[in-house]
């Protein structure tokens, strides 16, 4: 790739709504006066309560009506997913999930319905209960999730030193924006044992630190990741091995059903990629992490910036900035 070719992925990555939208995680911290100090530690894909056995994890994914409305029952499923898909990227298992719906009547929302049921049987996390709004004037999607965890991987601890890992389930296709669904027709059971991956490696005390790969694809997760560990992240282009027919700039941006970074001392790397590898899960070393306070790109060569959250912040739970305040 050359230099202006890498600038411009880079500046068209910058300016995607995907990207974007997280921003606005820091404005609602700033209106609830939240910090990385704060009760259950916000900014993390879980907030962790510890407890005498371990940690409770709490999270929670609502949907804007344009999503849930184009595809009611693929909204309904990745209430679900993305839910147990951030209980796992904390080293958790989820316990049990509530549901909060609206919609003008019941049909709209019988296909929303059934993929919250759907999903919920496939990955064997019980929905216990919610609320519902049959008068709504749209339909719109909220779910809730509880977990927990005997030892956990936060998004704080990624140490230079430690590679950067991607390990992204790639056998499946675009749904629709840049959801890529990896979960349909798959067996329940090889969705339950796929996700029972972290925990065990945060058991093991193999990773430092993590996060599942959200709708701000790779490019922001790895974001996401370096400033709540206040350190920098270098992705290496090259190592990123993108499904057939899907460019490197929608890839990067993409949500998979199922992915995760995760920060790992180099001495684990091939033990971390191995576990994932046993269930034909891709894996690979992407990045590594050193000194700094940006995300910066790699390929063919050259590199360049991507990100400094220093000078403009992305979630603002930066540690220095949290110490401080």
């Amino acid at each position: 790739m050359t230099a202006s070719a890498l600038n411009a992925l880079i500046e068209e990555l910058r300016n995607h709504p995907a990207i974007q939208s997280k921003r606005a995680i820091s404005d609602a911290a700033k209106g609830l006066g939240l910090a990385q100090q704060s009760v259950g530690h916000p900014g993390d894909d879980a907030a962790i309560l510890p407890h005498a056995s371990g940690y409770d994890l709490l999270a929670g994914e609502g949907f804007i009506p344009q999503f849930v409305t184009s595809d009611p029952w693929f909204a309904g499923w990745c209430g679900v997913m993305v839910n147990l898909s951030d209980i796992a990227a904390m080293g958790g298992r989820g316990v049990a999930l509530i549901d909060q719906i609206w919609a003008p009547n019941s049909d709209l929302a019988r296909p929303l319905l059934a993929g919250l049921k759907a999903a919920s049987d496939a990955y064997g996390v019980p929905l216990v209960g919610g609320h519902t709004n049959f008068s709504a004037t749209e339909l719109s999607l909220a779910v809730t999730v509880l977990g927990r965890a005997k030892a956990i991987i936060t998004s704080f601890d990624a140490t230079p030193g430690d590679v950067i890992i991607a390990a992204i389930d790639r056998r499946g296709a675009f749904r629709n924006y840049d959801n890529f669904f990896a979960a349909e027709g798959a067996p329940a059971d090889r969705l339950r044992n796929d996700l029972e991956i972290l925990p065990r490696l945060a058991e093991d005390d193999l990773v430092s630190a993590g996060k599942d790969v959200s709708q701000s694809g790779i490019a922001g997760t790895s974001l996401m990741l370096a400033e709540s560990s206040d350190v920098g992240i270098e992705l290496d282009l090259d190592a990123i091995d993108t499904p057939a027919g899907i460019s490197l700039s929608r890839w990067l941006r993409a949500f998979p059903s199922y992915g995760f970074l995760l920060a790992v001392p180099v001495a684990f790397a091939d033990r971390v990629v191995s576990h994932f590898a046993d269930r034909d899960i891709s894996a690979a070393v992407i990045g590594s992490v050193f000194h700094g306070d940006e995300v910066r790109f790699s390929a063919g060569g050259e590199t360049a910036a991507f990100w400094n959250y220093a000078n403009e912040p992305y979630l603002g739970f930066r540690q220095r900035d949290c110490e401080h305040a």
